[in-house]
C-alpha cells in the first residue's frame, strides 16, 4: 500500500541497517498509511453515511421526547382519584381561615370548612399539610400539595409560580391597638407626630405604609409576633395586619381592639392557590367554587367565622 500524494506520511522506508529498524519503520508507515486513508474517506459523505445520520437525529429526538414524558407530573384530578385522597396545605396560625385551636388542637375556619367540602365533592379524603406563606411557593412549585387553601392573596409576584382560583374574600389594612388607649379610637389618630406604627418585614403593610406616613413614625419588625409585642410592651402604638388576623386578636385578646380604615387603602382579594399547568383542576375548583357560593354554603361559613365584612359578594 502505497500513500497518495497528499498524504502526510513517509514515502519509503530507506536506509534500514537492521532487521529491527526495517519492522519498526514498517509499523510507523502502515499506522500512518491506515489513519490518513480513514480521514480522507470520512470526507466523503456517502449516502449509507447520510441515511445514519438521520436515523441517530430520530433516535435522539425519540429519547428527548420520552424523556419529557417521563417528567411531565400527573394530572391532579388524576391523581386525587388514584389515591383517594385530596392534599390541602394551610398555615395553621391563620385565624378564622386555617387555624388550629390550641385548646382543642381541631382546625377551624372558612378554608377547613371549603376544604372538607371539595373532598366529599371528589368523593375523597383530606391530608392537611402544615405551611405557611413563606413556604407557599415552594409548595406549589414542588406539587408538595393539591391546593393551598389558607386565604392566599393574588398578588402579581406570585403568578410566576401558582395560579389563582377566583377569590372568596378581600380585605384591606386593618390596625390594631389597645384597648385602653384612648388617643387611638379612629383611622384618623394614628398618624399623629409621636405615634409609631408596627409593621412586619417584606409584607404589604410595609410596602404600603413606608411612605404613606406623615407624621407618625414605622417601626419595621421581622416576626409577626414582634407586632403585637411591640405594641403591648409600648415600643408602639398600633401595629398593621389584614382583617382575619385583626379579627383574632380583638376575640382572643381583652387587651386588643380593631381600628378600621376610612377609606380604602389596599384590598387584597384571597383565593386559592394551585400548581401551574393544570387547567382541568383549576376548572374544577372555579366550578366547586361557584356551587358553593350558588348554595349558600360559603356565605354561611363565612358568617359562621367572622367573615362577612370582607366576604365578597355577586
Amino acid at each position: 500500500m502505497l500513500p497518495s500524494a497528499n498524504s502526510t506520511c513517509s514515502p519509503a522506508i530507506k536506509y534500514v541497517r537492521t532487521e529491527l529498524q526495517f519492522s519498526l519503520r514498517y509499523r510507523e508507515h502502515m499506522a500512518c498509511t491506515q489513519k490518513d486513508f480513514v480521514q480522507r474517506a470520512s470526507r466523503k459523505s456517502s449516502p449509507l453515511r447520510l441515511h445514519w445520520r438521520f436515523v441517530a437525529v430520530l433516535f435522539a429526538l425519540a429519547l428527548l421526547a420520552w424523556g419529557t414524558a417521563q417528567q411531565a407530573p400527573t394530572p391532579i384530578l388524576e391523581r386525587i382519584e388514584a389515591d383517594g385522597t385530596l392534599r390541602v396545605c394551610i398555615w395553621p396560625d391563620y385565624f378564622s381561615m386555617s387555624w388550629r385551636n390550641p385548646r382543642t388542637g381541631e382546625l377551624e375556619g372558612i378554608d377547613i370548612d371549603m376544604a372538607y367540602a371539595l373532598a366529599e365533592r371528589l368523593g375523597a379524603d383530606v391530608t392537611f399539610i402544615d405551611s405557611s406563606f413563606a413556604q407557599l411557593i415552594d409548595n406549589m412549585e414542588a406539587r408538595t400539595c393539591d391546593i393551598a387553601m389558607h386565604g392566599v392573596g393574588i398578588r402579581e409576584a406570585r403568578r410566576p409560580h401558582m395560579a389563582f382560583s377566583d377569590p372568596y374574600v378581600a380585605s384591606d389594612i386593618y390596625a390594631v391597638a389597645e384597648a385602653s388607649n384612648d388617643g387611638i379610637n379612629d383611622w384618623s389618630d394614628i398618624d399623629v407626630p409621636g405615634n409609631v406604627v408596627v409593621v412586619q418585614r417584606g409584607t404589604l403593610m410595609e410596602l404600603e405604609f413606608q411612605d404613606r406616613l406623615e407624621e407618625a413614625t414605622l417601626l419595621v419588625v421581622d416576626e409577626f409576633l414582634a407586632r403585637e409585642q411591640a405594641v403591648q410592651s409600648g415600643r408602639g402604638d398600633v401595629f398593621l395586619t389584614d382583617y382575619p388576623y385583626a379579627l383574632r386578636m380583638e376575640r382572643l385578646n381583652a387587651w386588643a381592639k380593631i381600628i378600621e380604615p376610612e377609606t380604602a387603602i389596599a384590598i387584597t382579594p384571597y383565593a386559592y392557590a394551585v400548581p401551574l399547568g393544570d387547567s382541568a383542576w383549576l376548572k374544577e375548583v372555579n366550578a366547586f367554587l361557584a356551587d358553593v357560593r350558588a348554595d349558600g354554603r360559603l356565605e354561611a361559613a363565612a358568617e359562621r367565622h367572622g367573615l362577612l365584612p370582607i366576604f365578597i359578594r355577586e
